[in-house]
């Protein structure tokens, strides 16, 4: 008898931030009920081999192994085995996921595998051990990553960008939150600073000015925007952003629709400022 479990679960959330949230293994314990540690061994650009370790069950046992998992985000399709075993003779899982609509997934873990002569649990007790466990994590996760689109992110909670000048955060977009039209941030610049001059051939940009004053140089031409001002920057028009005012500057900006693919978002017009050394 070969054991087989097939479980779905649909998710309100789009299917790129779906993917990433499930496939990032170092976050399983905070995903997951029934993981406490998640270890990298290998990765390459569609694979990784990784060791999980369980909490300890109810009699005080910790189980752990080593599995694999290749994946294929065109065909949004996952394939995992147990590397190293234990009581099972074979364990493989596929995962695969299926966008219903733009904000929902639906995510499937198909599991085939067979029992070890003499396991603690035979074929047919893990079949019913599993199908009850992967509704309980399913539904779970389902839960853990619609939350994490409702996630407050503050400014210094993201990386800084700052190859273009200035302090660049990117707080909401479609890895921080799921967002799936566009995205938006805050730069702040000091006195006579600015971000280099670039387009965007596929969004359009809403630019407000929380506090101080930016000169912004619209296709050559410039434009004051002063505090608790706005501005629309239209698509492939070029633009530069500098500092006028003797203070910080603080700018909120958003971008919508997204680009195809990210790095297709800007095109540099201009050399990237130099880093002035401490």
């Amino acid at each position: 008898m070969i054991g087989h479990t097939d479980n779905a679960i649909e998710i309100d959330a789009p299917i790129g931030f779906v993917w990433d949230q499930t496939n990032d293994v170092t976050v399983w314990p905070d995903l997951f009920s029934e993981y406490a540690k998640a270890e990298i061994l290998t990765e390459s650009e569609n694979s990784v081999t990784f060791r999980l370790t369980m909490h300890p069950d109810e009699l005080d046992r910790v189980w752990s192994w080593v599995s694999e998992r290749t994946w294929d985000r065109d065909t949004w399709t996952v394939r995992a085995r147990r590397v190293e075993t234990g009581p099972f003779e074979f364990m493989n899982i596929t995962w695969t996921y299926e966008e219903l609509d733009p904000d929902r997934t639906r995510m499937r873990w198909v599991q085939d595998f067979h029992m070890k002569p003499g396991a603690p649990v035979d074929t047919a007790g893990m079949t019913e051990r599993i199908n009850a466990n992967s509704k309980v994590q399913m539904a779970l996760i389902k839960e853990r990553v619609e939350l994490r689109r409702r996630r407050v992110v503050g400014f210094h909670d993201v990386p800084a960008n700052t190859k273009r000048g200035g302090d660049l955060r990117t707080m909401v977009s479609p890895a921080t939150c799921g967002s799936s039209s566009g995205f938006c941030g805050a730069v702040r610049l000091q006195p006579g600073e600015s971000v280099s001059e670039h387009y965007h051939p596929y969004s359009e940009e809403y630019l407000f000015v929380a506090t101080g004053t930016l000169r912004v140089d619209l296709d050559g031409e410039p434009v004051t925007v002063g505090p608790e001002q706005a501005l629309l920057i239209p698509r492939n028009v070029r633009h530069r952003l500098t500092n006028t005012a003797d203070g910080q500057a603080l700018a909120v900006f958003q971008l919508s629709p997204l680009a195809p693919r990210p790095e297709l978002g800007h095109v540099d017009t201009e050399p990237y400022p130099e880093k002035v050394s401490a």
